[in-house]
């Protein structure tokens, strides 16, 4: 029994880790986009397509007139989004 807990436990972290590592991404690359990053560094475009990918439900959800509230509500959303659908699966996988 104390095996299975160990191993439910190491798996709720994991899960727990990857939710907050994607959030981590968005909101990495929405504050890259609001100090106006170099688009032409290697580690912006990198960021920057990542996000797009992780984001690609939410990021032109919605119609904003500033480019920088579409990107902080498109990207930030999909960012809460990782980090609750992610902490809940891990406190299911935890109680198990």
């Amino acid at each position: 029994m104390t095996t299975h807990r160990n191993g439910t436990g190491k798996a709720s972290t994991a899960v727990a880790v990857v939710a907050d590592v994607l959030a981590a991404i968005l909101a990495l690359w929405i504050l890259m986009y609001l100090l106006s990053a170099n688009p032409d560094n290697d580690l912006v475009q990198v960021v920057r397509e990542s996000a797009r990918w992780l984001a690609g439900w939410s990021h032109d959800l919605f119609t904003f007139d500033a480019a920088w509230a579409r990107v902080v509500a498109g990207y930030g959303l999909a960012a809460v989004v990782y980090l609750l659908v992610g902490h809940i699966a891990a406190d299911r996988i935890r109680r198990l």
